[in-house]
């Protein structure tokens, strides 16, 4: 299987320090839905892991956040592309829980879903946290500057095998050439 592991605010979507608490505010980045569909297209299964603490805020409900992940995945069918699952965590940073990045478990998540190891898969973000989670369980973090990338990087202490890319359509177009000079 070829896995990829997406953040979304910032980088599949606009991000915001509001939160995006309705369908209205998820606004797609340029040519985020695309990359997504090229990496469909090229037989990588995709995964969303996403911080989502505005529903342990009270910003927003359970069901509010599946309405706007709804309106993601009727987006990203209009240009031929897909999720293969969408993994959250609901809470604040006061409640510790093991599955906010960037502790492991939505990754350790993903790993168990899809029975493999996530060594070596590529885990695209555009915060620390998200570098640090994929770090954490032996992913290939890359980070992106859309969203909040570029001052993530401005503070990232340790750039040691980190990948940047402008956006998530560079990162997807670096996988998928990969892919292709593997199988030639």
């Amino acid at each position: 299987m070829k896995l990829v592991i997406l953040d979304r605010d910032g980088v599949i979507n606009k991000e915001s320090d509001a939160f995006i608490k309705t369908p209205e505010e998820w606004i797609p980045l340029p040519g985020s839905l695309e990359a997504i569909a090229d990496l469909n297209r090229a037989g990588f299964t995709v995964v969303v892991a996403s911080n989502q603490s505005g529903v342990g805020r009270g910003l927003l409900s359970l069901e509010m956040l599946e309405r706007i992940h709804a309106r993601m995945r009727v987006a990203l069918k209009q240009v031929g592309g897909h999720l293969d699952g969408i993994f959250f965590c609901p809470h604040t940073p006061k409640d510790h829980c093991d599955c906010r990045k960037p502790k492991p478990g939505l990754f350790t998540q993903i790993a168990d879903r899809y029975r493999v190891s996530l060594k070596g898969v590529p885990a695209v973000g555009d915060s620390l946290r998200d570098i640090e989670a994929a770090r954490a369980v032996g992913a290939r973090p890359m980070l992106v500057r859309s969203g909040r990338g570029a001052s993530a990087l401005k503070k990232l202490p340790d750039r040691q095998g980190l990948e940047v890319y402008a956006d998530l359509a560079a990162a997807a177009r670096q996988l998928i050439s990969e892919l292709k000079q593997a199988a030639s």
